[in-house]
């Protein structure tokens, strides 16, 4: 439990400001978004670094059980499983990226997720 809180305090303030940014910075970060899909480079950053964390979280924190936790867990499963399509099919992830800057309400979405997450997270960690 106590590898759960922490990575709760760590991961919930995380994804809470990329939540509060996109909001309030939406045009910044479409911006931000188009570059990306322009740099095969970025890409493989994405990837390897999305690879690391994605099994580093896994690694630790591989918890199976119907409570907050398994929030972490599948945060873990889906960043390792997005860098695994990032590395091998970069095509894809520049396909979901162009999509989404087509579509404006996708990076508000992205925001509401990024922002629940962060303050469920954060509400856990901190807590106790």
């Amino acid at each position: 439990m106590a590898t759960s809180v922490f990575i709760a305090k760590l991961l919930g303030p995380v994804f809470a400001a990329v939540g509060l940014a996109l909001l309030l910075r939406a045009e910044h970060f479409r911006a931000i978004l188009s570059d990306f899909l322009h740099s095969p480079a970025l890409h493989y950053l994405a990837g390897f670094l999305g690879l690391l964390s994605g099994l580093a979280l896994i690694l630790t924190h591989n918890v199976w059980v119907f409570d907050w936790r398994l929030i972490i867990t599948l945060i873990g499963w889906l960043v390792l499983i997005r860098a695994v399509i990032t590395i091998f099919w970069p095509d894809r992830i520049v396909a979901l990226g162009e999509a989404m800057l087509r579509y404006h309400g996708a990076l508000r979405y992205a925001a509401a997720v990024n922002l629940i997450l962060g303050l469920l997270l954060s509400y856990f960690g901190y807590r106790a």
